[in-house]
């Protein structure tokens, strides 16, 4: 499992301007209710003194009165056009600054093919995108813009999980082919291929070190792999469900690996002894992703009813603490420091929690539909997350280091609709705020 290096470091949304228009208002109140006007009978007469008034209005204007007459009509016509703005206002001052302000994270990355994972390079500004064809797309990535590297054709069906070892040489993929592939990152030759690696669709793939990586399919088997032996098979095979294995998850030592179950339960293996360690009790919905906090003290675990439960390294058998997440499903987890979980799923938003103390604080982006994956650049300044949209897109998170959580009441409904400043929606306070 790759480590992530948290380091330190708002963004502006647009906003619309309302147009300004200019009504008119006609006063028929000295027209009689039940009289008509006879248009035939006045129009002669009233053509006659129109044209006299006016040929005596034009007589009486000055050149001078005309000019600033039309320049009144022409700022009018203007201002209700929305085309004119006073500079001096502080407003259109606001609104000017968020326009000119220098992007602050790489653009999106718009696809045709269906997104099935994504995972960044562990040493360059790198992402790896696996789709639905089963082929894996390079690219680079930066502020100013984004560079397609190269497509591997890996995969004869759908590649369901990407991840770069240690040193980002190796590409390592699963596919719902049934089989594991590890690919050279730089020309796409291969590496190795595990053919028919297990007997059902794979569904997820977590590298342990250099040498060693683990599966977990869609019937609940998990196996070890080491890439030093010259076989095919597997170190050991063990089944804990008979459901899917969602996500695994180990710590420095690797004494245990930890798999959420899409029965509900969460089971730890012991892999010196390569049998289980302890395995939960069903839970309500499924646990659908898994993250480690306070130091790999603490591992948390996302549940198909938006639950977030709380268990203590090496006292797998119990949660601690269960949190109230999100009325929907969620689908992945990102750890960003060491307190700061970023979860999202089935809204398309994206949300950072604080874990100790819990705390909701706002919103970090949104998809316009659901979004199956995200993760976290090497350097920690970019987190970025796929939707069914068949996009990727990228948010500044280097804020979240200076941010300080106050123990006072909170207001969780408040809290979930904050939008913090990598959002690409800002709140009405902030940006007024700017205007005092």
């Amino acid at each position: 499992m790759r480590s992530i290096i948290f380091k330190r470091n708002s963004n502006l949304q647009h906003m619309g301007i309302l147009k300004r228009g200019l009504g008119k208002m006609t006063d028929n109140s000295d027209v009689p209710k039940n009289e008509t006007i006879d248009e035939s009978d006045s129009s002669d007469s009233d053509s006659e003194s129109s044209s006299d008034e006016n040929s005596a209005a034009a007589a009486d204007t000055s050149p001078v009165e005309s000019d600033q007459e039309e320049e009144k009509m022409d700022e009018g016509e203007a201002a209700g056009e929305g085309e004119t703005l006073d500079e001096d206002d502080e407003l259109v001052k606001a609104i000017k600054a968020a326009k000119e302000k220098v992007r602050n994270h790489p653009p999106d990355i718009k696809l045709e093919e269906c997104i099935t994972d994504i995972c960044f390079h562990p040493l360059n500004d790198m992402i790896a995108v696996a789709l639905i064809t089963g082929d894996v797309a390079l690219y680079n990535y930066s502020n100013e813009g984004n560079t397609l590297v190269a497509t591997h054709e890996i995969h004869e069906r759908a590649c369901r999980d990407i991840e770069f070892s240690e040193e980002g040489s190796i590409l390592f993929s699963t596919s719902k082919d049934h089989n594991i592939m590890l690919t050279d990152t730089n020309t796409g030759k291969l590496k190795r291929f595990y053919e028919d690696a297990h007997e059902v669709p794979i569904y997820c793939l977590t590298i342990l070190n250099n040498f060693t990586f683990v599966t977990g399919d869609d019937d609940g088997i998990v196996r070890l792999w080491d890439v030093r032996t010259r076989t095919s098979s597997p170190v050991f095979s063990i089944k804990l469900a008979e459901d899917y294995i969602s996500d695994m998850i180990t710590n420095s030592s690797h004494k245990y690996l930890v798999c959420s179950c899409g029965d509900g339960t969460l089971s730890a293996i012991n892999m010196t002894a390569r049998k289980i360690y302890v395995q939960t009790e069903e839970y309500e919905s499924d646990l659908t992703c898994l993250g480690l906090y306070r130091n790999e003290t603490k591992i948390m675990a996302g549940s198909a009813k938006g639950k977030m439960y709380i268990f203590n390294w090496g006292e797998f058998g119990l949660h601690s603490d269960e949190y109230s997440g999100l009325k929907q499903s969620i689908t992945c987890m990102v750890p960003v420091t060491e307190n700061i979980a970023v979860i999202s799923g089935e809204d398309g938003v994206l949300r950072a929690t604080h874990l100790f103390p819990h705390k909701h604080l706002g919103v970090v982006g949104q998809h316009s539909m659901p979004v199956d994956n995200m993760d976290i650049s090497n350097d920690g300044h970019f987190i970025a997350s796929s939707s069914h949209d068949n996009d990727i897109r990228f948010w500044n998170s280097t804020y979240f280091e200076d941010i300080e959580v106050k123990t006072k009441k909170q207001n969780r409904r408040r809290d979930l609709r904050n939008n913090l400043p990598s959002s690409k929606i800002g709140n009405s306070s902030d940006f007024f705020a700017d205007l005092s």
